[in-house]
């Protein structure tokens, strides 16, 4: 909203569908811990430029989670530069906990990190150049010591390359190339939903990614949101952006009947939430949570 408020009443309804989201997550055996809310309005600046934040509503953006380390994300947008900082009460207690805390590091986000001839119809420049790494954790998805990513419009070589780095020969990084005009974040894209089972986005995944060619594939059903209802920051396909919570459950949202049926057709039990009024701000299901624990061991899938 360019600086703006969100109006307040989408801001209210949007609130309490998460809080039910959580309410339903803690009767599906979850524990769910919240950020601390932080000013969102007030500005703040560094050498180069001043801006005012936009939320902390997305942890999948912001913060990585790779086996025992969680990551802070060096992410590109200037509103999000200290969204981190919601949860660092949680940081600080998973690292007493013994969880290692590592932070990318802190770019600039001078002018020279954006192509200033960028334009928003040009279908293969990204706006990020490579002066300095960043990336948002939403444009890579785990699968147990394989790490599928994606350059995009917050996501750079230099970001990719500093995360494999950071995580050793433990895990693999691959980088995929997707039919996608404006890429920014995977999960709604490609999105594993178990061992041996792929959900794709059939417009921006015109051929399976070889490390997938032996698994059972799905094509997501066309999303059902209206065009009336206002998306701020993604697209309709958020309908893709669900939460595995095991093998067999899956989270989707209420009123998208051909992903629930989807999702019973490929052998999952959907468990449903209103979350449409959460969907205009840029995330569904996925981008509201981050995986801290999970039981079971790492393995590798390819």
């Amino acid at each position: 909203m360019a600086g703006q408020p969100f109006p307040a009443e989408q801001v209210a309804a949007a609130a309490a569908e998460l809080d039910e989201f959580a309410h339903i997550l803690e009767c599906e055996g979850v524990t769910v811990r919240r950020p601390e809310p932080i000013p969102q309005d007030r500005p703040y600046r560094t050498l180069d430029w001043t801006s005012t934040g936009m939320y902390a509503a997305m942890p999948r953006d912001s913060l990585l989670v790779v086996g025992d380390q969680i990551i802070e994300c060096p992410m590109a947008w200037r509103s999000r530069y200290y969204e981190t900082l919601a949860y660092r009460p949680l940081l600080k207690e998973y690292f007493h906990g013994g969880a290692r805390w590592t932070a990318a590091p802190k770019p600039e986000l001078t002018d020279e990190q954006f192509d200033q001839d960028w334009v928003e119809s040009d279908p293969v420049r990204l706006v990020v150049t490579e002066f300095e790494p960043t990336f948002d954790a939403a444009d890579f998805v785990r699968c147990g010591r394989d790490i599928f990513a994606q350059r995009s419009n917050v996501t750079n070589d230099f970001g990719i390359e500093w995360l494999r780095r950071q995580l050793g020969a433990d895990y693999r990084v691959h980088v995929i190339e997707f039919a996608d005009t404006h890429p920014m974040h995977i999960d709604a894209t490609l999105v594993p939903l178990a061992p041996g089972k792929l959900l794709i986005n059939a417009e921006r995944v015109p051929e399976v990614p070889r490390q997938f060619r032996d698994w059972d594939v799905l094509a997501a059903p066309e999303p059902v949101i209206p065009d009336s209802h206002p998306l701020y920051l993604t697209s309709k396909w958020i309908n893709m952006n669900l939460l595995v919570l095991d093998e067999q459950r899956v989270v989707v949202e209420r009123q998208d009947e051909p992903m629930i049926a989807a999702m019973k057709e490929f052998g999952f039990t959907p468990i449903l939430c209103d979350f449409r009024n959460f969907n205009s701000f840029g995330g569904s299901f996925h981008c509201a949570t981050l995986d801290v624990r999970r039981s079971g061991a790492l393995e590798s899938y390819f």
